[in-house]
């Protein structure tokens, strides 16, 4: 099993639906992502995915929601746009492209992360 992995961040703001206490209230994090890539089969350069590639895709990604109110976005639109939430955006992002995505971690605090990844 091979594995390969990319980091990128975006600033954004963001505010949690039914929740009581602090992060109810709008503020901002500077998120860093981890997206993981794993699978069986190198291609003729005996790479898994080209790291250009992926930081590539991912950063669009990200890039749509750089400096966002993320409540304010279609894809949050009446929905709790918490770490957990956010991985699980991208994860679903990034497996559109490409079919060996394993894992997302988002990190909102250098010591707070959330990750995200489909079992099977």
């Amino acid at each position: 099993m091979f594995e390969v992995k990319i980091e990128t961040s975006f600033s954004s703001a963001h505010h949690l639906l039914n929740y009581k206490g602090k992060c109810e209230n709008m503020h901002g994090h500077n998120w860093k992502v981890e997206v993981t890539l794993r699978g069986n089969e190198l291609d003729k350069a005996n790479i898994l995915v080209d790291f250009k590639v992926l930081k590539h895709e991912v950063n669009d990604i990200v890039e749509y929601l750089d400096h966002k109110d993320l409540n304010e976005l279609p894809e949050f639109s009446n929905e709790s746009p918490s770490s957990e939430f956010i991985a699980r955006y991208i994860y679903k992002k990034t497996k559109e492209k490409f079919i060996q995505t394993y894992r997302v971690d988002v990190w909102e605090t250098p010591t707070s992360r959330a990750s995200y990844f489909e079992e099977g």
